[in-house]
């Protein structure tokens, strides 16, 4: 069973340190979606716009926020496995990501990880701007392994 969204979003702005540092927030934690935002302020880099080191956080953090709100965390435990981030603009604003699951793949996923072990999924993700623009695409492997 999903853990409560209160749990969830403590786990996801607080649990690592890093990622409390950097001041990133949770918007949205529901099952089978979760949208989070980066504050440029404390993140800039040496021209001032968001560190792409703080970007790459920003998009590496659904998919664990999405693990906890959507799978069973006493069943099974998530892994990256692979990760791209490709940058199409600075990041002159703070950054929002958004990501889903449908239903219908948390079941398959939950199935196929009870029956083999493990399962693959991939999140392609777009990171945008207050203006609504894509600053970052990322595309990550993700596994949901069996305890």
């Amino acid at each position: 069973m999903p853990i409560p969204a209160e749990l969830a979003r403590v786990l996801t702005e607080e649990k690592i340190d890093f990622v409390k540092r950097c001041g990133l927030r949770a918007e949205i934690l529901e099952p089978g979606r979760v949208c989070l935002h980066m504050p440029l302020t404390g993140n800039q880099n040496h021209i001032g716009s968001m560190y792409a080191g703080a970007l790459f956080t920003l998009a590496e953090i659904p998919g664990g926020a999405l693990f906890l709100t959507s799978f069973d965390s006493q069943r099974f435990y998530p892994l990256i496995k692979d990760m791209h981030l490709r940058f199409r603009r600075p990041a002159t604003s703070d950054i929002r990501i958004q990501a889903c699951l449908s239903k219908e793949d948390v079941a398959r996923i939950q199935e196929e990880a009870e029956q083999h072990g493990k399962a693959d999924y991939r999140l392609e993700l777009q990171l945008l701007d207050t203006a609504g623009e894509v600053v970052a695409e990322s595309s990550a492997l993700y596994q949901l392994r069996k305890h």
